[in-house]
């Protein structure tokens, strides 16, 4: 059975309005999904309810005390953690990253070296270039390949020694949807005893994610990104749950994920992401009729998923290829990446298509989307960047003809 996306759209309030009496096209995903009914409920439910604080004996402290544990547990499924104490939550995966880069950098000494890719957004490139500052430690910059976007392993290899610390990895470029081969850095990082972060971000919403299989050190990603609220999400290996010292105030807990945690944590977030993961499941809850973990259901379920985007991918690569002024940057491969491209038209602007677009209810983005490093390499930086169009598994074959259609404005046929 292949996956039908008009049953899951029916959920989403976003997908079924009409600005000026007209649909919309969201193709802004990798900017931050829509969010089903059952998110929105969640947060509500809630806030209207329970809204309270931590450790308390009254009913609503019991109640977020249940939801803070529960959140740990389903963030653990999402990620394949070895436990919920492996789990650490913050307002944005940037936020996460700034604050754990000061912890995991704290004993690090001038001369240790440390290694960021220019394929990054750059939440995980400037916060480690400021670590490393305060530290007096080199940092190296991998080049990206041009011909089709990925990483340039050879240059990697060539910057790897026995001085790194550390090296900062996505695992699917925000811009470009290149996958990268992950384990392959990992491994070889871990060979001369360095530790490896990962940003988990773009590829969280389109592949599942298994720390164990990838054994790293560090994984972070965000939920608006899959369907649900801001909230950030990082995994911390066994290993460095107890080890690091994070920076915080001094009566906060000395142990278990929460020494992590600064403040009060938005606990209306935390309900709607235990939300958005079981919409994420529910999918072969429906399908299979199956009682499984919530792990298994969400194997399932992204199976279904991956399946249909690359088959979205593929038509909108196959439109693509009719047209003779378009330059798309990555991988012209529907199954080497996820269903986000992207492109510039020849003699004209990406701000001006992308606004030309929005006029037909058609979402897309245009710019460098911080990863700066990638556009200064492709020579783009300073001209606009690119147009992003990204797909969830909530678009249809439909919608890409409505982009083509309008998008026939300035293209050009063969």
């Amino acid at each position: 059975m292949t996956f039908d996306p008009l049953e899951n759209r029916r959920l989403f309030p976003a997908l079924n309005q009409k600005i000026n009496n007209q649909p919309v096209c969201f193709f802004d995903g990798p900017g931050g999904s829509q969010v089903p009914q059952s998110v929105l409920d969640a947060m509500s439910h809630y806030l209207g309810h329970f809204n309270s604080n931590l450790g308390g004996s009254f009913f609503a402290s019991v109640a977020t005390t249940t939801l803070m544990t529960e959140a740990r547990q389903v963030a653990q499924a999402l990620v394949n953690a070895p436990s919920a104490s492996n789990i650490v939550f913050g307002a944005n995966m940037t936020s996460l990253t700034f604050h754990l880069s000061r912890t995991i950098t704290r004993d690090w000494q001038k001369g240790d070296e440390i290694i960021v890719t220019a394929l990054d957004h750059y939440s995980n490139v400037s916060s480690w270039q400021q670590a490393a500052e305060d530290k007096g430690v080199t940092v190296h910059q991998v080049r990206l390949n041009d011909a089709n976007c990925d990483l340039d392993y050879d240059h990697f290899n060539t910057l790897l020694n026995s001085h790194t610390k550390l090296v900062a990895i996505t695992y699917a470029s925000n811009v470009t949807g290149s996958l990268i081969d992950v384990k392959r850095i990992i491994t070889a990082a871990h060979a001369v005893g360095a530790q490896v972060y990962v940003d988990a971000v773009h590829y969280a919403p389109h592949r599942l994610i298994d720390v164990q299989a990838l054994d790293c050190d560090f994984l972070v990603c965000s939920a608006y990104k899959f369907f649900g609220p801001h909230l950030g999400i990082a995994y911390i290996a066994p290993q460095w749950l107890q080890t690091l010292r994070p920076y915080k105030v001094e009566p906060a807990p000395n142990d278990g994920p929460a020494r992590f945690e600064t403040g009060t944590q938005n606990f209306e977030a935390l309900a709607g992401f235990i939300a958005a993961v079981n919409y994420l499941a529910d999918y072969s809850r429906h399908i299979d009729n199956q009682s499984l973990s919530l792990r298994q259901h969400l194997c399932r379920s992204f199976d279904y998923y991956q399946a249909y985007e690359a088959k979205l991918s593929q038509y909108f690569l196959s439109h693509l290829s009719h047209y003779s002024n378009v330059t798309l940057y990555g991988v012209n491969n529907h199954q080497q990446r996820t269903p986000t491209f992207a492109i510039r038209i020849d003699n004209t602007t990406p701000a001006e298509v992308a606004s030309y677009l929005s006029n037909h209810n058609i979402c897309v983005w245009h710019g460098h989307f911080y990863a700066q490093g990638l556009c200064e390499q492709l020579k783009l930086f300073n001209k606009g960047g690119v147009i992003r169009i990204g797909f969830m598994h909530y678009n249809t074959y439909h919608e890409i003809d409505t982009l083509f259609e309008v998008f026939d404005y300035f293209l050009t046929p063969y």
